[in-house]
């Protein structure tokens, strides 16, 4: 299973140089040409700014840019989309797999990474995953790493696997990172049990 080695850059500074600099060129100089690297405006523009700062990067070499604009601008998104050469990636913020849909269907984006808490839990990861796979969309996952590890075993586009260790101080069995992979633990269900004296003492 994937995860995201390399630094996920928010971007959206008062000058687009400022992007350029402070953030990609600064980041490509410390990790190396090999690993790769996401760029993510969190909805900071407008389409105008977008069209302008996204060419901008256009040829620096990202993986992906993520959220440009307001999350359901499907049509900006979409001009985005057909004018760039970098993949362009949406879905944390869509609400239902019908959101999801409307998104493939507009051509809005060339990826999606559906956040578990809007899409719909399991249940809603499960429709949107049948969507993107039909529409053969890569799908990548934000937060919540331990669930979602498995979720993308048994998603036919599964892309890139977001990680976080936020929980490993309340956990009984952590999952471990090997080689730049995720390893599930073989026991029963999501593999996830508390460490009870660690919860309380928090």
């Amino acid at each position: 299973m994937k995860r995201e080695v390399s630094p996920h850059s928010r971007l959206g500074r008062e000058r687009a140089s400022e992007d350029l600099a402070a953030a990609i060129s600064a980041i490509r100089a410390a990790v190396g040409p090999d690993v790769e690297l996401m760029a993510d405006f969190n909805q900071e523009l407008n389409l105008a700014e977008a069209l302008q700062r996204c060419h901008m990067i256009d040829d620096v070499g990202l993986a992906w840019i993520d959220e440009p604009i307001v999350y359901d601008n499907f049509r900006g998104y979409a001009h985005l989309a057909a004018e760039l050469k970098t993949p362009l990636q949406i879905g944390e913020n869509l609400y239902s797999p019908r959101d999801l849909y409307t998104a493939i269907e507009g051509r809005a984006c060339h990826l999606v990474t559906p956040d578990f808490m809007r899409i719909g839990g399991i249940t809603g990861w499960f429709r949107a995953a049948a969507i993107a796979g039909a529409a053969g969309i890569p799908m990548s996952t934000p937060l919540y790493p331990e669930v979602a590890a498995h979720m993308m075993r048994v998603t036919e586009t599964a892309h890139w696997l977001e990680w976080q260790d936020w929980v490993d101080p309340i956990l009984e069995r952590p999952y471990e990172i090997r080689g730049g992979l995720l390893g599930i633990p073989d026991v029963p269900r999501a593999g996830l049990e508390w460490n009870e004296k660690a919860v309380e003492a928090n």
